[in-house]
């Protein structure tokens, strides 16, 4: 999954970037507050992290034109702004949550986690496609209970396919979603890893559960056809 932190204070959003991506997330960072907007508003990113105190723009103008403009990014308010009424108002112009620094890690991560499933239609952690058992948190993936040796790019294709399961996926979506912004978007990086995916997705009698849907792209299917 695909974050992006607008923060100016360069140590703490290199803390933050380190350790989610460490944590298996791919992260996009702005320390300016009009080229986080910028990046919000032409990105697609599974969550943002919103600092408020921002140097050139006030990051609740920033939440309120990326609302305006239909962003539906679930959007995180990473701020020193503790008054019950900051709280109140972040939340009322579209925030999904709200965050006061210091802040513990694992309660941000968690926090991220919450809101990307709740983005998804998701109540738990776990993501069930019929035989498939895909869990974000341990970055584990099962068919039929039995784990699935997966490396981390295929793992974050897996989830994302899963997230949106039964729709169809385009291959510039999944880059979008699982590639930071230094994705070159003409290499052949991606379909060598959904090949790789497919075939650890293959059933015994070549029975496979990644479908491609030619001209549009790829869909998990939970039970083979």
């Amino acid at each position: 999954m695909r974050l992006l932190i607008i923060e100016d204070d360069r140590e703490l959003s290199h803390v933050m970037k380190t350790g989610l991506e460490k944590s298996g997330f791919h992260v996009d960072v702005a320390n300016q507050g009009i080229e986080g907007e910028d990046k919000g508003f032409a990105n697609r990113y599974d969550a943002i992290l919103l600092d408020l105190n921002l140097p050139d723009k006030d990051g609740m103008e920033i939440l309120s034109f990326l609302r305006e403009q239909h962003i539906d990014t679930p959007i995180v308010i990473v701020t020193a702004r503790d008054e019950v009424v900051q709280r109140a108002l972040g939340l009322n112009t579209g925030a999904d949550d709200y965050i006061i620094k210091p802040f513990d890690f694992v309660e941000l991560e968690a926090r991220i986690q919450a809101v990307i499933r709740r983005y998804y239609g998701r109540t738990k952690n776990e993501i069930d496609i019929g035989r498939i058992r895909v869990c974000p948190r341990t970055r584990k993936a099962y068919i039929d209970g039995m784990e699935i040796a997966l490396s981390a790019k295929e793992f974050d294709i897996l989830e994302y396919l899963a997230s949106r399961s039964p729709d169809i996926v385009s291959s510039e979506d999944i880059a979008e979603h699982v590639y930071d912004e230094f994705f070159d978007p003409f290499s052949s990086v991606l379909r060598v890893h959904i090949a790789n995916l497919r075939k650890k997705l293959t059933l015994q009698g070549g029975q496979g559960l990644l479908i491609t849907m030619k001209g549009n792209g790829y869909q998990l299917c939970g039970q083979h056809r």
